[in-house]
């Protein structure tokens, strides 16, 4: 998915003759796309979506490329190759997103780049039990232009260290997903935090910033020492 009013400016704004390349869309791919590079086949695609509109579609079995976006290799197209690249809701998935940003701006000259808020991550209810959802490695931050990645520790389940189901059911999709546009280059980065109790801090400083005043607050547990 994209957000609706950014999904309508890439529409506006990319010309017909614009080459554009969609990174991991196969649950929904972009039918604006010329090509499309993920990790399933083409044949597979749309599970997330309205499912296939080959009328529609501008890419094709042809433009499609199977391939591990997290693979050491370069990805199989020369620099600059594209006007425009999107990456939508896949860099929360991946082993290495650091790696997958250093690609996206060397084969395209601008895109666009969606993930999950801090926010929904921190939230239960939009998936299921537990927070946020339950196969993303990371938490999302957008920061100067750009994006930070936050591994998602397990400590992310402990009470106080996230938002109740009720308040993640309520969550508006404009405050479930952020994106942001760039041209040329953005900044990307992996923040590593070795402190458990400075990334507890961290995740009870969102929690703390949206109460729930419907929901009696857990009790916080002590960080357990030896």
């Amino acid at each position: 998915m994209i957000l609706k009013a950014n999904e309508q400016r890439i529409l506006r704004e990319l010309g017909d003759d614009a080459v554009v390349l969609d990174v991991g869309g196969w649950a929904e791919p972009f039918w604006r796309a010329d090509w499309v590079l993920d990790l399933m086949p083409y044949e597979t695609r749309g599970l997330y979506g309205e499912g296939p509109d080959p009328g529609r579609e501008r890419f094709s079995a042809e433009t499609w490329v199977v391939r591990d976006v997290c693979d050491r290799d370069p990805w199989p197209f020369e620099d600059d190759r594209f006007d425009f690249a999107i990456c939508s809701q896949t860099l929360e998935d991946l082993r290495d997103p650091v790696g997958v940003c250093r690609e996206l701006q060397r084969v395209a000259r601008a895109g666009y780049v969606e993930v999950p808020t801090r926010l929904a991550e921190q939230s239960a209810g939009v998936e299921g039990d537990w927070p946020g959802w339950s196969h993303h490695h990371w938490i999302c931050d957008l920061q100067d232009g750009g994006i930070a990645f936050t591994f998602k520790h397990h400590v992310v389940h402990r009470p106080g260290n996230h938002l109740p189901r009720a308040f993640g059911e309520a969550l508006p999709v404009e405050q479930r997903v952020q994106g942001f546009f760039w041209q040329g280059s953005f900044p990307y980065r992996e923040r590593i935090l070795f402190d458990p109790q400075a990334l507890e801090a961290e995740l009870r400083a969102t929690v703390d910033a949206h109460p729930a005043p419907d929901t009696p607050r857990k009790r916080r547990l002590p960080w357990p020492t030896r």
